[in-house]
């Protein structure tokens, strides 16, 4: 053999030695597949989902907390040898569920077989676990409540949805996962979602965990949410539902001076705790299609117009404005407009107190229409888009930025709105007059009114209400709850607003079912055209008249008028945040019974 070929043999044994050397480098060092798979194989890792952050009312009473469930996954790789029968048997289902939720699970990967099994079923099914290689149990909490009340306020979760998912820019969420969906739940998900956390485990070929993988160097803690500090008062809200038993409608009562919200009160509503836990679909589709609506939050949706508590605010515009005064009396001329049973005119304070319907339809005509032109259709114009902004000013018009979702905005009419309704047709002050006494085109939703309470209560302030005063252990409210908002109006006429409101308590149509014994009540009734069906009843009032602690706003729904079933509700609730208790029991029992027509 010569010398080159030997070199040449050689070298051939050389290179196909590298080659496998390469390639074996290449299968240890390079390429991890081979690890990953025996590593996919005998290590597992466990997701740790984090405590939700609880909820508590604003005198440290618990209203939302957690319950354990667990989450039945499979890896159906993995499944090996596996007794359906007493499979099925064990975990309640029937072989076609079996086989229709295997063929929706994905082959190589953990996936949700049995969602939310009770902390009861767990602890059935546990120590059969151990004989069903492949599938594991991944614990998780859900909701729970302390009482029925509050569902619209609070909101529910549930898994997210494919739309929710595709808009996590963050890309915190997975499919499976639960967020928020409504209510303060879906507000707040961000603070009382919590992190969560991961632990690796090391399983035998039996799938049975043998402890912890490189000690537990790669796991991380899950972090619970924060705890949220929420402004209501839970003894009051639930008797404000019990008050609504049976009725449609909603109260809302803010604390004046900080804009907290101590009862948000939609009526009819559900238990929360139906839209928690295994059955909230079936539930959800129940609630969800019911006639009276009770997943609609009449506090914030419902858009009514205000009726005769509107005149209180006509009454600060014109004074504003500088077209009338406390002393300004006015003929109560019911050829132009229909009125009450009162005097044959009347001053402000009277106006307000008897609501005087003609009255308030001349102080509007005297705010739009100053002959600041000729033309007295652009007359009207130019008129109405100033006291649409005085009004907007109130917080009106346009959503008040609540910590809920889907807050409606009411309508505050302005000249363009009528261009539109009149077809860019001529329109003045003849055509648009019925807003003077809040009917017509004017729309309010009832947290608004109870604004507007506040704001009188206040003379001409208002912080933007909200449900959240503490974010964690030692937080506040976002920092936008805590700014103060004036309106256009000089607080120096708000004293005759106070005064008038106190009258209609003290002699006017408040007097029969709103006076109380030992706290001087400001309020103001409206009966609110609803053809063809019977008026609403609506009342707004604050109390005490001085340093106010609790404004109200109440709207029952085909109730007739205001003085009876919302006067009476909102009487009833302040007397039992201030005092604690009723000392009207005729009272309570009359809206109970709920016969107001």
């Amino acid at each position: 053999m010569s010398n080159t070929r030997k070199f040449i043999i050689a070298g051939i044994f050389i290179i196909t030695g590298l080659v496998f050397l390469g390639k074996l480098f290449a299968i240890q060092v390079l390429d991890d597949s081979y690890i990953r798979e025996s590593t996919r194989n005998s290590v597992r890792h466990i997701v740790e989902y984090p405590y939700r952050g609880l909820i508590y009312d604003r005198n440290g009473e618990l209203i939302v907390y957690n319950k354990p469930e667990y989450d039945l996954i499979v890896t159906p790789i993995d499944v090996k040898n596996l007794d359906t029968a007493t499979f099925c048997q064990v975990f309640n289902i029937s072989k076609e569920d079996f086989v229709k939720k295997m063929s929706k699970a994905i082959p190589y990967l953990p996936s949700p077989f049995i969602k939310q099994v009770s902390h009861e079923e767990f602890a059935k099914a546990q120590d059969h676990l151990v004989n069903f290689s492949g599938f594991h149990i991944e614990a998780r909490t859900v909701r729970a409540y302390q009482d029925t009340i509050m569902a619209n306020a609070l909101g529910y979760i549930s898994e997210i949805t494919k739309r929710s998912l595709e808009k996590d820019s963050a890309d915190y969420y997975k499919q499976g996962d639960y967020i928020g969906q409504s209510g303060l739940e879906s507000y707040y998900e961000e603070y009382l979602r919590g992190k969560r956390g991961v632990r690796f485990v090391i399983r035998n070929a039996k799938g049975i965990i043998k402890g912890k993988y490189q000690e537990g160097r790669y796991d991380t803690l899950s972090i619970p949410g924060n705890k949220l500090i929420s402004t209501v008062d839970i003894k009051l809200q639930a008797y404000g539902e019990r008050l609504m038993t049976n009725k449609s409608g909603s109260i809302v009562a803010i604390e004046p001076a900080t804009g907290e919200i101590l009862s948000i009160v939609s009526g009819p509503s559900y238990n929360p705790s139906l839209l928690s836990g295994r059955n909230y679909g079936r539930n959800f589709q129940k609630i969800s299609t019911d006639s009276l609506k009770p997943l609609f939050n009449r506090p914030l949706m419902a858009q009514y117009r205000p009726g005769s508590i509107f005149k209180i605010m006509q009454a600060l515009v014109a004074l504003q404005e500088g077209v009338i005064d406390t002393d300004t009396y006015i003929p109560c001329n019911q050829s132009l407009i229909g009125c009450h049973n009162h005097g044959a005119g009347e001053t402000l304070k009277g106006a307000i107190t008897h609501s005087c319907n003609p009255y308030f339809r001349n102080v509007l005509k005297r705010i739009v229409n100053r002959k600041v032109s000729r033309d007295p259709f652009e007359d009207t114009r130019i008129g109405l888009g100033k006291w649409s902004e005085h009004i907007r000013s109130f917080g009106l018009g346009a959503p008040l930025g609540i910590d809920l979702p889907n807050e409606k905005s009411g309508l505050v009419p302005y000249p363009e709105y009528y261009d539109r309704a009149y077809r860019n047709r001529p329109w003045k002050f003849s055509n648009i007059y019925s807003i003077a006494i809040g009917e017509g085109e004017n729309l309010v939703v009832p947290l608004q009114m109870a604004n507007f309470a506040a704001i009188v209560a206040n003379r001409g302030y208002y912080f933007t209400p909200h449900l959240i005063k503490s974010i964690g252990e030692n937080g506040g409210p976002l920092p936008r709850f805590m700014e103060k908002k004036y309106t256009s109006v000089d607080p120096k006429h708000f004293d005759v607003a106070v005064e008038a409101m106190a009258e209609v308590i003290r002699s006017g149509t408040g007097q029969y079912r709103a006076k109380l014994k030992d706290i001087e009540v400001c309020g103001k009734t409206g009966t609110v055209q609803n053809d063809p069906l019977p008026d609403h009843s609506v009342f707004i009032a604050f109390a005490p008249k001085d340093n106010p602690k609790i404004a109200v706003s109440v709207y029952v729904e085909d109730a007739g008028q205001g003085a009876r079933a919302a006067a009476s509700i909102a009487s009833l609730m302040i007397e039992q945040y201030l005092i604690g208790h009723t000392e009207r029991q005729h009272i309570e029992d009359y809206v109970m019974r709920g016969a107001f027509l």
